[in-house]
């Protein structure tokens, strides 16, 4: 079955003549027009059934509850397949759907019939999708996969616009002319499609810059490293555990596999909605960890903790995490199979401690991504909670979207599907329009329970945590992949692309102009490189221009040239990538300039020979 289901302001359609010989017999064929409803065009193909119609109408009313519309039109459209069933089957798949669809108000356009017709459709982000539903669409993998992850698309939820005053707008309501990558998100989110039609920006820019590639001897998803993007990935890793811990994050190390049939594990496995790798190991079924989440509570499970603890903070930056994320969703650094996580978990005493710590976690978050070089203005946030939690704990949740400061997508879950009441993320929307999300938190209800994680209270009564999931940033490969397509943009705005100066894996070059200035160029390398700056030397037995240019591909944003000139001066000639422009500086202001950008950043030195003529050229 093919639909292509539109949100409509109107449709008006007449009957004109009879198109087949069974066509569904209607007396004094007339003009019908119906406002404010959803069409669905229909082509049912051969080798539908009973089953392919519940499928259907089940995923139109899960559409449909989600943009708060409950007016359906069933439209038999023969234009949109090759393959039709034969009349009399499509006629009572059709009815039958009809028949489903309870909770709608339902009716469906003549069977077999040329009509006219004039369809005005909304303009919102869900106001048009295309569905292929087959009796196998539920069972093309064999892969193993938890019950979360097998029914999360029959979750019933709505979606909506909250702004900061805390108005909740249908999302087929909101006027999205000035938050044009809000609709994108809410767009892609509603939708959840992941796959990818082409490579996005990133990925020549992360092969160019020698920061990764695919790794063509293991599995897709999983990466290697060259040595720039190590560094770089280094002191991504550096700074986000630094701030954590000094936020009050405890760091532990635990395995990156369990043991699937373990009490703990059975249960949790079937809340989280991801695909794991499976290994078979002296007759245990053993799975690589999608998260630290375990670990951590198995931890917790072995504390003795007071309310006088609460909230206590568990962090561990896992390297890695595994994901089997289906292959066509698979692309650079934005969804990987293998991926390091920074993740925190708070043990909270009850709700109203876990909401006054999510909102403490919710600025580190946005501090973070700010002080790693992504702004507000690159990511959009999306909110998630159950019907009762909004209802419980709505003054709450307006205070953290007024902390973000701009309308955020909402959706609105019926009931609680998973082991979280509510989850808050900020997405970044790259150059093809595709979201991920960077920053998250959780407030989680059932695993305090599950991994059997107590604190005694004030009245001495055992208890257990309500438990936050955070990781301020995102993993961090996918914090390189935000910032290199960032650059991407910068680049086709005609600007010059760059990275933060603390995360350039060379800050400064230095370019003797002819072989006897060498030694007053090593001479010089070692003074800066003395005050934590990344230095190094082009002695290659190249033209001045091409080695200058090749800095440029590099993205390095201070060149020196040395010649008589600079030899015999007391100050540095310094070419300003960034500002395009030639300055001269004493040594201690040139220092103080990178160190003014650098502040508060970890620094590790070169990853690399300090000489280009000792480097191998990086075929990509």
């Amino acid at each position: 079955m093919r639909i292509l289901q539109l949100h409509c302001d109107s449709i008006e359609y007449t009957p004109t003549k009879k198109e087949i010989q069974s066509a569904e017999n209607i007396e004094n064929p007339s003009t019908v027009k119906l406002e404010e409803l959803v069409v669905a065009f229909i082509a049912i193909e051969e080798g539908d059934d009973s089953s392919v119609a519940k499928n259907a109408i089940s995923q139109i009313q899960n559409s449909m509850e989600k943009i708060g519309c409950k007016k359906l039109l069933l439209y038999p459209y023969a234009h949109l397949s090759a393959n039709l069933a034969r009349p009399t089957t499509a006629m009572s798949i059709l009815k039958e759907m009809e028949s489903l669809a309870t909770n709608l108000d339902v009716s469906h356009s003549p069977f077999g019939w040329t009509k006219s017709y004039n369809v005005k459709v909304k303009g919102h982000p869900l106001a048009e999708s295309s569905k292929v539903i087959t009796k196998d669409s539920e069972s093309k993998t064999n892969e193993i996969t938890s019950e979360a992850l097998k029914g999360e698309s029959t979750i019933r939820s709505y979606w909506k616009i909250m702004s900061p005053d805390g108005t909740m707008t249908n999302i087929g309501d909101f006027d999205f002319k000035n938050y044009k990558k809000l609709e994108i998100l809410a767009k892609y989110e509603s939708a959840k499609q992941r796959q990818v039609d082409e490579p996005p920006p990133h990925v020549a820019l992360m092969k160019k810059l020698g920061i990764a590639d695919y790794e063509p001897a293991s599995d897709s998803g999983n990466m290697r490293f060259f040595p720039n993007g190590r560094l770089i990935k280094s002191l991504i890793e550096r700074y986000v555990t630094e701030r954590v811990k000094e936020y009050g994050g405890n760091e532990v190390e635990t395995p990156i596999m369990y043991d699937s049939e373990h009490p703990s594990m059975v249960s949790y496995f079937n809340r989280f909605p991801a695909r794991q790798y499976n290994i078979d190991s002296e007759g245990k079924k053993l799975f690589l960890r999608f998260a630290a989440c375990f670990g951590q509570f198995l931890m917790a499970n072995h504390f003795q903790l007071s309310h006088k603890n609460l909230p206590y903070r568990l962090y561990e930056l896992t390297r890695y995490s595994f994901r089997r994320e289906q292959s066509g969703e698979l692309v650079g650094l934005r969804r990987l199979r293998a991926f390091t996580m920074p993740d925190c978990h708070a043990f909270c005493k009850d709700i109203p401690q876990a909401v006054d710590e999510i909102k403490v976690r919710f600025d580190l978050s946005q501090s973070v991504l700010q002080e790693l070089g992504i702004e507000t203005s690159d990511y959009e946030m999306a909110i998630r909670f159950t019907e009762d939690f909004y209802n419980e704990n709505k003054n709450s949740i307006e205070d953290i979207v007024r902390k973000h400061g701009r309308p955020v997508l909402v959706e609105m879950w019926k009931e609680k599907f998973f082991y979280f009441v509510l989850k808050w993320e900020f997405n970044f929307v790259d150059n093809l329009g595709k979201a991920s999300a960077l920053s998250t938190d959780q407030i989680d209800v059932e695993n305090g329970k599950r991994y059997d994680i107590s604190y005694i209270d004030e009245n001495n009564s055992e208890k257990n945590p309500i438990i936050l999931h955070n990781s301020p940033s995102g993993a961090i490969e996918r914090i390189i992949y935000a910032l290199l397509e960032k650059a991407a943009k910068d680049s086709q705005e005609g600007k010059k692309p760059q990275l933060p100066l603390w995360l350039a894996p060379t800050q400064v070059r230095i370019i003797p102009i002819k072989e006897n200035f060498n030694e007053h160029c090593i001479s010089l390398q070692k003074k800066i490189s003395l005050e934590n700056v990344r230095v190094d030397v082009d002695d290659r037995n190249e033209s001045i221009g091409k080695r200058i240019r090749d800095a440029e591909k590099e993205w390095i944003q201070y060149i020196l040239v040395i010649g008589d000139k600079e030899v015999n001066s007391t100050n540095l000639s310094i070419r300003d990538r960034q500002t395009g422009s030639m300055r001269e500086l004493s040594f201690d202001d040139f220092i103080q300039e990178i160190q003014t950008q650098t502040q508060n950043k970890p620094f590790t030195s070169l990853n690399q020979s300090t000489f280009l003529s000792k480097r191998p050229n990086l075929m990509v």
